[in-house]
């Protein structure tokens, strides 16, 4: 590992290009996702991510070197604990940073095997999207579409509430709403579209064949465009109306696990 570098002026260009990215919620301009926290820098090592660098306060680094003395190829920048908390997007920082290369994945690769594909139309929410994602790895999903208009994948909200889940679950970002549609009928997928009325009832549903499950956004549910040609799937539900995007992903995910169970 190279001997870690000191940066202490907050006119540094690699400091100003993560305050940009972090303000946009996005990646820095060189394809960098910037993470927060041990635990994301841990699931990154686990699921073998490239690594560019790693910065850490003064007071963490001793807690951080053994980790970080793993590494290979990464720079590893010390700062004062003040020019951290100027790019934190966390109002309680653990006092660490590390800019990470997510894989690169091709939509066809959300098509594998017979899991379902989780359609996210329009979430806003950073936390309610990177549940979501985790949500889909947790119960097996192939993979995870972000249809354009729905917050970026590589927003650092959405990776933390991810919990390293977008490290290694397959998806893809950008789609419109119409090319989505498309692609999903061009390839016979059938779609459920999540609402919280007037639909199949989520149990009456057959989840253990390859389909796609659409999750709106959470003040205008699914759109229009990907309603056309798919089943409207609700989730039966005492006294509420409707439920949390993110929840409600996540009973439609595990009610698919359920049944691939039962019927294995």
């Amino acid at each position: 590992m190279p001997p870690p570098e000191t940066i202490t002026s907050p006119a540094n260009p690699l400091l100003k290009e993560i305050r940009k990215a972090v303000a946009r919620g996005g990646r820095t301009e060189d394809g960098c996702s910037v993470t927060e926290t041990f635990h994301l820098l841990e699931e990154a090592v686990r699921s073998r991510c490239g690594i560019e660098a790693v910065l850490v306060t003064e007071q963490a680094w001793p807690a951080l070197e053994p980790l970080v003395r793993t590494l290979r190829g990464s720079r590893t920048i010390v700062l004062p604990d003040g020019l951290f908390g100027g790019l934190a997007a966390t109002e309680t920082s653990q006092g660490v940073m590390a800019l990470i290369r997510l894989p690169e994945w091709d939509a066809e690769k959300l098509l594998c095997g017979d899991a379902p594909v989780v359609v996210l139309d329009g979430i806003q929410d950073p936390g309610n999207a990177g549940t979501i994602v985790r949500a889909a790895e947790a119960f097996g999903a192939a993979g995870v579409v972000f249809v354009k208009g729905t917050v970026s994948p590589y927003n650092p909200k959405t990776l933390r509430a991810s919990a390293g889940s977008l490290f290694r679950l397959p998806f893809v970002e950008g789609l419109e709403a119409e090319a989505t549609r498309t692609f999903l009928a061009d390839r016979s997928i059938p779609v459920y579209a999540a609402a919280p009325s007037d639909g199949l009832s989520l149990h009456e549903a057959d989840l253990t064949r390859r389909c796609a499950v659409v999750i709106g956004s959470e003040g205008k549910g699914v759109s229009k465009t990907l309603q056309m040609g798919a089943t409207i799937l609700r989730i039966p539900t005492v006294q509420v109306e409707s439920l949390n995007a993110a929840m409600a992903a996540s009973v439609i995910l595990y009610e698919a696990k359920r049944q691939k169970m039962v019927f294995e």
